[in-house]
């Protein structure tokens, strides 16, 4: 037995030790920016970020700025989206407004919530067939709203069904038809596209949600972590450099970790991409 059991021990260690010695690598690009906040990382690899002021800036994964489009109308955001196939999506819950714009930062829809059912949204978030997911504090509800003819056609009241006396809902974000709400002191819950609970993923304290094959990934303590969907277990994937790194954001062959005053672009390194 002590063969065996000295050969586990060193099975395990070593696995410890693979985990410890993923790294990142050297960085393609350390893009300084005034005041940076929410990054998105489009399918060509192309990185948008805003400034506390509503700005969005374009940036080549090399750290070349592209473009910049400045609003009219400043005002924090609270959600930016470049992952889907043609369309760039924002919030705003200061403004209480959401804008769709084109890859190359021209708008081409800029939509309040005046005539629908929504009275005050707090967090939103672009989803297929035409719609924009809304979370309603007025009423504590998940709105499913066709921004096309700007009508709510699907209202789930969340504190009826979840299993928490605190709402602060953070953010929700729309993968692969299913609908994550983050709520940082109870947990992830996932809702399919007609806004039915699906579950709740034990994970609490994450600020802004990234996923990835079947993974969500977030920082902790300067730590790259990884949940998998389908078990919910949880693993240390690599120590992150950059000190006091928020959150990581990833594309197609890029991802970047956001600090207070940079955003570092890295390649996905090959240990992330062989993840299970």
């Amino acid at each position: 037995m002590k063969p065996i059991a000295t050969l586990f021990i060193f099975l395990i260690s070593s696995l410890g030790m693979a985990q410890d010695d993923n790294t990142l690598g050297n960085p393609l690009a350390a893009i300084s920016l005034e005041n940076p906040d929410l990054v998105a990382i489009d399918t060509k690899d192309q990185i948008f970020i805003s400034n506390s002021s509503g700005d969005i800036y374009l940036y080549a994964k090399e750290g070349e700025q592209l473009n910049l489009f400045s609003p009219s109308r400043q005002g924090k955001l609270d959600q930016l989206e470049a992952a889907w196939t043609v369309n760039i999506f924002s919030f705003s819950a200061d403004l209480q407004q959401y804008r769709i714009l084109d890859r190359f930062l021209n708008p081409l829809a800029e939509q309040g919530f005046l005539g629908t059912e929504v009275n005050l949204a707090k967090a939103a978030t672009l989803g297929n067939n035409n719609v924009v997911w809304v979370w309603d504090e007025s009423d504590l509800s998940l709105k499913k709203v066709d921004f096309l003819r700007n009508i709510v056609t699907e209202s789930q009241p969340l504190n009826l069904i979840l299993d928490s006396s605190d709402l602060s809902i953070s953010e929700i974000r729309e993968f692969k038809n299913r609908l994550f709400v983050n709520v940082p002191k109870s947990g992830v819950y996932i809702f399919d596209n007609q806004a039915n609970l699906m579950g709740k993923l034990n994970l609490s304290g994450v600020s802004k949600l990234c996923y990835y094959q079947e993974h969500l990934l977030w920082i902790q303590d300067n730590e790259l972590k990884a949940m998998d969907l389908g078990t919910q277990s949880i693993s240390t994937l690599a120590k992150v450099a950059e000190p006091k790194a928020q959150y990581i954001q990833i594309g197609q062959e890029i991802l970047s970790i956001v600090t207070s005053e940079k955003v570092y672009v890295y390649q996905i390194p090959d240990w992330l991409k062989a993840i299970e």
